[in-house]
């Protein structure tokens, strides 16, 4: 148990050993932490609880901490099982402790354990007094899922926003003036890029909404890695940036290869691109982890994917990011598609119907070459970087 502030305690768990998150959907290659708080007023609350595995150690330090019996409340902020998944057990010990949430959440908490304990449905802009503070609660439906809220420690000028300013980030400290700050700001772009993209527009209301309270904010614990106390506010002045068509200006060749064909094509493009002065990085889709590539495209302004035919379709590798990027919903982003074939030839328009099915305005027809790319093939993929990179400058000016 860390004091993170007077009478609030850090009580949640690091997990270094972590690599996948939501299933094998999320890569995590510095680990993560289930953040849970302790209040310790005049009554004592609970905000949020840890990850299923470690419900046992989680609930016997809680009672060797404060006494479970002495626990007035609990605030469940968000109910998937990171965050709520030692509930049962900790019920099992207390079923009668009142459990604040929304109404959403409610439901969801029934849906997951089955049980009915004693809910008290909040929305924003209720309270609970527990002595010296006071918790306020904030609805965020869809931040990321449609029971999420924060909880606001008025009289500490603490914001418990569970999973909004969060990063998948396991660290020897807690609080952001301490880490690399790199590193930092890397998990939390990439977890921006890959979790909360397709809400952009309800980020962007939902700071304008809690803006609009003037709450003072001294201190935003979120309910994954690290804890922001200098300058809380910098992490939200990110988020507006990120929710509002964010790119670096850059372009990005993505592809997948047989047999080095389309990997020729794709250099080739990306020499351009550079040619015309527009910086680029490429990547074998096959050979790099997916939510680092879905990070990048949410930095590049530009992207080009390609892909070899096969049975009159794409590779595994380029399909599966394809469908990442169709439900991400990026917005502002322009693409283009090539590939290499040996008889049929569908991949570069089939990878241009995914990428305008997902959103991206498509800048140029897609190119394509039959076997190995002769060097006078290969011109004319320079060409089409050159074009691509003319195009996409001409929308930034």
């Amino acid at each position: 148990m860390i004091e993170i502030r007077d009478k609030i305690y850090w009580v949640g768990v690091k997990d270094w050993e972590l690599k996948k998150f939501h299933g094998e959907e999320y890569s995590t290659h510095r680990g993560s932490t289930y953040n849970s708080y302790l209040i310790k007023d005049k009554k004592i609350a609970l905000v949020d609880t840890v990850w299923t595995p470690f419900h046992e150690g989680f609930v016997e330090q809680l009672d060797k901490e404060v006494g479970l019996a002495n626990i007035d409340l609990i605030v469940v902020n968000h109910t998937e099982q990171d965050h709520a998944g030692s509930l049962l057990y900790l019920m099992e010990k207390i079923p009668e402790t009142p459990i604040y949430c929304t109404k959403n959440g409610a439901a969801m908490i029934k849906g997951h354990f089955h049980k009915d304990w004693n809910f008290n449905i909040v929305k924003t802009g209720d309270s609970v007094e527990l002595g010296d503070y006071k918790l306020v609660f904030v609805e965020m439906p869809m931040l990321h899922w449609p029971d999420s809220m924060a909880t606001y420690v008025a009289g500490a000028s603490v914001l418990l926003s569970n999973d909004a300013f969060g990063q998948h980030y396991a660290s020897p400290y807690l609080f952001n003036d301490l880490v690399d700050q790199g590193e930092l700001f890397q998990e939390a772009l990439k977890y921006y890029a890959n979790i909360l993209t397709p809400f952009s527009d309800l980020v962007k209301r939902k700071i304008s909404e809690i803006k609009s309270l003037n709450l003072p904010i001294d201190m935003i614990a979120p309910s994954h890695g690290i804890i922001w106390r200098e300058n809380p506010l910098q992490i939200v002045e990110k988020y507006e940036l990120w929710a509002s068509g964010y790119h670096e200006g850059t372009a990005l060749v993505l592809y997948d290869t047989m047999w080095g064909a389309t990997k020729k094509m794709a250099l080739s493009i990306a020499k351009g691109l550079e040619n015309k002065g527009v910086g680029s990085k490429v990547f074998n889709l096959a050979k790099i982890d997916k939510n680092d590539v879905v990070t990048e495209i949410f930095k590049a302004k530009g992207v080009i994917v390609g892909s070899s035919t096969i049975n009159k379709g794409i590779l595994s590798a380029t399909a599966a990011i394809l469908e990442i990027v169709k439900g991400l919903r990026f917005k502002d982003k322009v693409g283009g598609a090539f590939g290499s074939y040996g008889w049929s030839g569908e991949s570069p328009k089939l990878v241009e119907e995914h990428l305008r099915d997902a959103g991206f305005e498509i800048l140029l027809d897609p190119v394509k070459m039959k076997y190995d790319p002769t060097p006078e093939d290969l011109k004319e993929c320079e060409a089409f970087g050159e074009q691509f990179a003319a195009a996409m400058k001409e929308q930034l000016q």
